[in-house]
């Protein structure tokens, strides 16, 4: 009996997540980076932390004027809480145990989601009062504030301490850059077992439903249609036709991908009923077409992965009609 194929994989956005933002946002955490909270003034919902830009009972538009705005806090109130006791690494803002809070700032009629950092649950209660711990690198963001702490009675929340850079002309802030990774141990399972034992034999394994005729290359072990398991094998051949693709112009998107440009195809495999997404090499990014007829380049040292099959290439025969692959665009 063959080992279980047991791997763990991370997805990772090269870069960060890079998005604009509103002008409420914007305006938000631009405060956040100058050590303010600021809210929205709604006529049916009060002051609205974090602020968003239209009236969510009525879709008015706020926050066009500036007496729209308003400072909040910096004081607040915990108005539920979840204990964290075993932050996960590289998933949560801390690695001793916290809380995550909704927090209603002192002149607020909203709470915000944020971190409370105390020693235990049992120092923290609704309605206990709190005050934002700001970082000195602030760069306009929720992470502005490191956390919130515990507000002594009779005790003024301190002002935000002065950053650590210089901010004269520094505009507002109009986006953000998102890390964004994934960790995760995939287990294949009858299916995938058998797809990658046919790659160690440059092999494209498929399956076929009992009650269908219908093939899938690189079946996920049912019939996509009825749910059946695709149970009965069947060897696909490494030949086909492009049937969509993309050109990718931009670089450093993965490790593994070859020099911008380069083209990534859906491939009708010859004897299947999909298709398999796939580079497309041995050509120049101008020349690929949909029908273009192709064939599997194959590593010299195959192996149970997936880097078995490198990519596919043109054939040189003359390209499939439209009919042949109309169905699977």
């Amino acid at each position: 009996m063959a080992e279980p194929m047991i791997a763990d994989h991370i997805v990772e956005y090269p870069g960060g997540y890079t998005r604009s933002i509103g002008p409420a946002i914007s305006r938000y955490l631009t405060g956040l980076r100058d050590g303010r909270i600021l809210g929205v003034k709604s006529k049916t919902a009060g002051v609205l932390v974090p602020p968003v830009e239209y009236d969510p009972n009525t879709s008015e538009e706020i926050g066009g004027s500036d007496d729209d705005w308003v400072e909040v806090g910096p004081a607040g109130t915990v108005e539920s809480f979840t204990w964290v006791r075993r932050p996960r690494a590289e998933k949560q803002p801390f690695s001793q145990p916290f809380a995550f809070a909704l927090i209603k700032p002192d002149g607020a009629d909203t709470a915000m989601l944020h971190a409370v950092v105390v020693s235990s649950p049992d120092d923290l209660s609704i309605g206990m009062r709190v005050m934002p711990h700001w970082k000195v690198a602030r760069s306009g963001s929720v992470r502005d504030i490191e956390a919130w702490v515990p507000l002594p009675s009779g005790v003024t929340p301190p002002a935000a301490p002065p950053r650590t850079v210089n901010a004269d002309g520094e505009g507002a802030v109009t986006g953000l850059i998102q890390p964004i990774k994934l960790h995760y141990t995939i287990s294949a399972g009858v299916a995938t077992t058998r797809y990658l034992d046919g790659m160690a034999q440059g092999k494209i394994a498929g399956g076929r439903a009992p009650g269908s005729t219908e093939v899938y290359a690189a079946s996920r072990g049912t019939d996509p249609k009825t749910g059946e398991p695709t149970s009965i094998d069947v060897d696909i051949a490494d030949t086909g036709c492009i049937t969509t693709f993309c050109v990718v112009n931009i670089p450093g998107l993965s490790a593994l991908a070859p020099p911008v440009p380069f083209v990534s195809a859906h491939v009708l495999l010859d004897g299947a009923d999909n298709t398999i997404m796939a580079l497309i090499r041995g050509c120049e990014a101008h020349e690929v077409r949909m029908g273009m007829r192709v064939k599997a380049k194959w590593a010299e040292k195959l192996t149970r992965t997936h880097h078995s099959l490198e990519w596919f290439e043109p054939t040189g025969e003359p390209d499939a009609p439209y009919d042949d692959y109309k169905d699977n665009l």
